[in-house]
């Protein structure tokens, strides 16, 4: 048995699915594409799929990874490429590799986030940044099935700037918000902590210290994931070992750090 594991995006308005569409979606790619996916055993066989940790409905992603089981021997470039062509356009297969080593959701510790915010000036953007990470902790709250539950958004934040707003990078990432008016774009690096810190905790802690609330719902990408380099700052590849147990580099590849401005702990 061969297992794979897949890089796909969230682009544009379909950033709007929830994990459970993109299931539906993948699984009827496999089909059309004629994977030879390995079953799970019992009365009620379905194929060995695994995801890892993907992002809330309503965020746009550059990196969210799942894992396959197959029972024959493929090319990961191929089967990504075949793959791909049978996903709805903003729903991407970008990178495959043949999986090695450990536990792949253990290497996922941090991401990278964008946060635009328009509405928001940079200069206004930076001094909430300022009073966040001065902060010893931010007390957010949040709607769980238990009811209102309050945690410190603070600790689990490596950096936070604010970064250069580009053209290019809505582009690429299929945003379709507004263009004209004041805009700041932040930068969040998160370790991946228990509970989960997501951006629009951040953004509850920015409101919380300094009064921060944009006047449209800000567009948040996830940008990275991975490995968490905590003297750099950097949140680096996951593939990375998996490519370097292979003789040959497999599937198309994609840089191996996301580099964040600083910003202290």
């Amino acid at each position: 048995m061969q297992r794979l594991r897949l890089r796909y995006t969230k682009r544009g308005r379909l950033r709007f699915t929830s994990h459970r569409d993109f299931q539906r979606a993948f699984e009827r790619a496999l089909r059309r594409a004629e994977v030879p996916m390995a079953y799970s055993a019992g009365f009620t066989p379905h194929p060995k799929v695994s995801y890892a940790n993907a992002a809330p409905t309503g965020t746009g992603s550059e990196a969210e990874y799942l894992e396959i089981a197959l029972a024959r021997q493929c090319d990961a470039e191929q089967l990504r490429a075949l793959l791909d062509s049978c996903m709805p356009d903003g729903l991407d297969i970008v990178d495959a590799v043949e999986a090695n080593g450990s536990d792949f959701s253990d290497r996922l510790q941090a991401s990278v986030w964008e946060l635009r915010l328009d509405g928001v000036t940079p200069q206004e953007a930076q001094q909430a940044a300022d009073a966040f990470l001065a902060a010893e902790s931010v007390e957010v709250q949040r709607q769980t099935k238990k009811g209102i539950r309050s945690f410190d958004a603070r600790a689990a934040v490596r950096s936070l700037t604010v970064a250069a707003q580009s053209a290019e990078a809505d582009a690429s990432t299929g945003a379709d918000r507004p263009g004209k008016g004041a805009c700041a774009i932040l930068r969040l690096v998160v370790r991946h902590v228990t509970p989960a810190v997501r951006p629009d905790d951040v953004l509850s802690g920015l409101r919380a210290t300094a009064d921060l609330a944009p006047p449209v719902a800000a567009a948040v990408t996830r940008l990275a994931q991975g490995p968490l380099d905590e003297e750099s700052g950097t949140v680096t590849d996951p593939f990375a070992p998996d490519r370097d147990a292979l003789p040959e580099p497999i599937g198309s590849g994609i840089s191996s750090a996301a580099t964040v401005p600083g910003g202290a702990a």
